[in-house]
């Protein structure tokens, strides 16, 4: 049996830090595999900055010679009103059933399951094993005590928390403001990718 985390991020562009959170978390949790799911374009709760094809692009890039990290289109195919977490988690349930699904995320999308944000909160808690890495600020151990839905549905296999040393905050948005205001973000996202961007002429 093989343990999987499922890390979804917009990875718009994927950055460095996203690469060395997914090695960080396989690393302390023993996961064999970390499959990299980008969200869909179609979602309406996301502005996206760069096409579909862009993105996936770079994320196959980034990932290449890493024999653990998997790229997995699935929810860019989605539907928008069809996307949920836990449809996306019920798929890779059933495409890898023999083995242990995690989904990788940060304590402030602990907060929004536990306030019951997202679509059938109860239900992808009580169904599912979670990696949830640390945030500035957010404590997590009271962010499930606080939380009905989170108590309620934690036995002590729920929850796998990280909270040492995963708080780096270069994001995608900063790479972005820095590529579009003419700054040098090239040793924040993986080499292959910087000439990408420049060759495509993104974020600009």
């Amino acid at each position: 049996m093989a343990k999987i985390g499922i890390y979804g991020s917009s990875f718009d562009p994927i950055t460095n830090v996203h690469l060395w959170t997914a090695s960080t978390v396989a690393q302390r949790c023993k996961l064999d595999r970390v499959i990299f799911l980008p969200c869909s374009s179609k979602r309406t709760d996301k502005q996206l900055h760069i096409s579909d094809e862009h993105r996936w692009n770079m994320v196959l890039m980034a990932i290449e010679g890493n024999d653990k990290f998997i790229a997995d289109d699935y929810e860019m195919k989605q539907a928008g009103w069809e996307i949920a977490t836990y449809l996306t988690l019920k798929h890779f349930k059933a495409k890898f059933p023999e083995d242990e699904i995690y989904f990788i995320m940060g304590a402030d999308l602990l907060l929004d399951i536990g306030e019951g944000k997202w679509k059938k909160s109860e239900e992808l808690i009580q169904e599912n094993k979670f990696i949830v890495m640390a945030r500035d600020g957010i404590n997590m151990l009271t962010a499930i005590s606080k939380s009905p839905i989170l108590r309620n549905s934690d036995d002590g296999q729920t929850f796998h928390l990280i909270d040492k040393g995963l708080a780096m905050e270069i994001s995608s948005s900063y790479i972005r403001d820095e590529l579009k205001m003419g700054g040098e973000p090239r040793y924040l996202v993986p080499e292959k990718c910087y000439s990408y961007i420049k060759a495509h002429k993104l974020y600009t």
